[in-house]
């Protein structure tokens, strides 16, 4: 029998040259999330695939979320480095076949490989940094994967903006560089990691889950089938919507039933008795849900009734980016200094709920200085939560289930955020089209500034500000409905139960402990 490495301490200069490598897996991971949404104009008008769009971008969130907890999984019984080098491997091939793609079949099925990859660098950059910093010292480390998603944020709609307005660069199709620009920051990655990520392996006997995993990956996929593209593209009532929302039901139930007698479970249901664990789940899909209610739905109006251009978008984004990252290095330090963690989510959901409630205001004439604020406002909110939480579940849960609890809560958080777009872009359809004919538009017309916001730019001025405060009121629904939302989750904050974070020595007691477990 092979005998587990003793635990090792990492050096803070060690822990700083990991997370060099985890940061570039995790951007590049986050960045396709929202760096696809500003260059599909230039790529639908290359392959003439309008009625595909969407699945562009649908393709890879479902392949994303319905892998994101089977990598917690695996990893726990194969080791982090070896999975998550297969996570950048898979995710660099996809994003080389999503540039040379030929036609939008070849993109959509690329771009589902390329989620494939994503959903393991999303999920086990957060289960890396559980195996080596131990919860009390995390808080100093937290502010730099705030800095991740605030950039993402940001540069995202900057970067697909800017490779879509040139024709070619280099030679080649100007959209076909939101992919490659992945290869050299992903082969950095892989170089990094296999240098320094050294994690010594718990030797365990293991069972995979197959048919749980099968089971798991249907029902994630059917549900969002009906959530992302057949409820908002057909209605909520079509036989399409209706038939994937009950396979998706059924899919679940059947993988619950599976679960909760299988040896090694994909997600252990026992889990689920943890408080810490159900609670930072629940918190987990609201502020997935929040956080892309905002990032979409703010550039959208600023492109839309603003007039400002993809690039330029992205630019006034920086107010997001600096509530995110600001508060996400103090919360992060004041934990690390005090121990004490449960208020930073609390605040920060009261925030980011005042933020997205004040976007009401948001109207044709709005000052620049005034959206900053609500955007500082809902980045804030982000930045005192989204890590928050993850350290407080790492802290609840026994060690040998640290990758399959860490990957479940960015499971959830990853559902949260494709639910929350959906049903969000469907209000604002609904309520637009609703506010464009009982301004006095015709059906014709009304379709027309739906389905193509350039043809705003082509009527009359008195008919360009009927429809622009007809997007403006529809933009107010939408944050009046995601408010109540987040606002739930200051409610599920106020009920986690703050435990003392375990120092260094505890840790490397709970990782012996953990790999004592496993060889006996």
């Amino acid at each position: 029998m092979t005998k587990n490495a003793p635990s090792k301490e990492h050096s803070h200069r060690e822990i700083m040259i990991i997370l060099s490598g985890l940061m570039t897996g995790m951007l590049l991971a986050a960045l396709d999330q929202t760096i696809v949404s500003t260059a599909l104009k230039s790529i639908v008008e290359d392959f003439n695939g309008l009625d595909h769009y969407t699945w562009v971008v649908t393709a890879y969130l479902l392949t994303s979320t319905a892998s994101t907890p089977l990598y917690g999984k695996i990893s726990d019984l194969y080791g982090r480095r070896i999975v998550f080098q297969f996570a950048i491997v898979t995710f660099l091939i996809g994003s080389f076949a999503a540039g040379a793609s030929q036609n939008m079949s070849q993109l959509i099925a690329t771009r589902a490989v390329q989620g494939l990859g994503a959903g393991g660098l999303m999920a086990l950059t957060f289960v890396i940094i559980g195996d080596i910093v131990p919860p009390r010292e995390r808080g100093r480390y937290q502010g730099y994967f705030g800095a991740v998603w605030g950039l993402s944020s940001v540069a995202g709609p900057l970067l697909g903006g800017f490779f879509s307005d040139h024709a070619t660069i280099l030679g080649i199709t100007g959209w076909r560089w939101i992919f490659y620009i992945n290869l050299p920051f992903g082969i950095a990655a892989l170089a990094i990691t296999s240098a320094v990520l050294h994690i010594p392996k718990v030797k365990r006997e293991h069972k995979i889950d197959y048919l749980g995993a099968l089971l798991l990956v249907a029902a994630v996929t059917t549900t969002l089938l009906a959530v992302s593209i057949y409820g908002p593209q057909d209605g909520w009532t079509d036989s399409h919507t209706l038939t994937y929302f009950g396979s998706g039901i059924a899919l679940t139930v059947l993988f619950l039933k599976w679960e909760s007698k299988a040896v090694e479970p994909i997600i252990p249901l026992t889990l689920f008795k943890n408080h810490t664990f159900s609670l930072t789940s629940i918190l987990g899909a609201i502020i997935g849900a929040g956080m892309f209610g905002a990032i979409v739905m703010l550039p959208l109006y600023m492109q839309v009734v603003k007039g400002y251009s993809a690039t330029e978008a992205g630019l006034k984004l920086i107010p997001l980016m600096l509530g995110i990252v600001s508060t996400s290095i103090f919360s992060g330090k004041a934990i690390t200094k005090s121990g004490r963690y449960k208020r930073y989510p609390i605040v920060g959901t009261a925030i980011m709920t005042l933020g997205i409630l004040a976007m009401v205001r948001l109207n044709i004439d709005t000052p620049y200085w005034e959206i900053s604020i609500y955007a500082i406002m809902v980045g804030a909110g982000l930045g005192l939560s989204m890590q928050t939480i993850v350290i407080a579940l790492q802290n609840a849960v026994e060690f040998k289930d640290m990758g399959v609890a860490t990957s479940s809560n960015t499971f959830f958080r990853s559902l949260g955020s494709v639910f929350g777009t959906a049903i969000f872009g469907t209000i604002l359809t609904n309520r637009l089209g609703h506010y464009l004919l009982t301004s006095g538009f015709d059906p014709a017309q009304a379709k027309l500034v739906q389905s193509n916001t350039a043809a705003i730019g082509a009527l009359p001025p008195e008919g360009r500000v009927t429809a622009l405060n007809a997007f403006v009121e529809s933009f107010h629904v939408v944050f009046l409905v995601a408010a109540p939302v987040v606002a739930i989750g200051f409610f599920v904050a106020l009920f986690l139960r703050e435990t003392p974070l375990r120092t260094n020595a505890d840790y490397a007691s709970a990782r012996n402990e953990a790999a004592g477990e496993a060889l006996g």
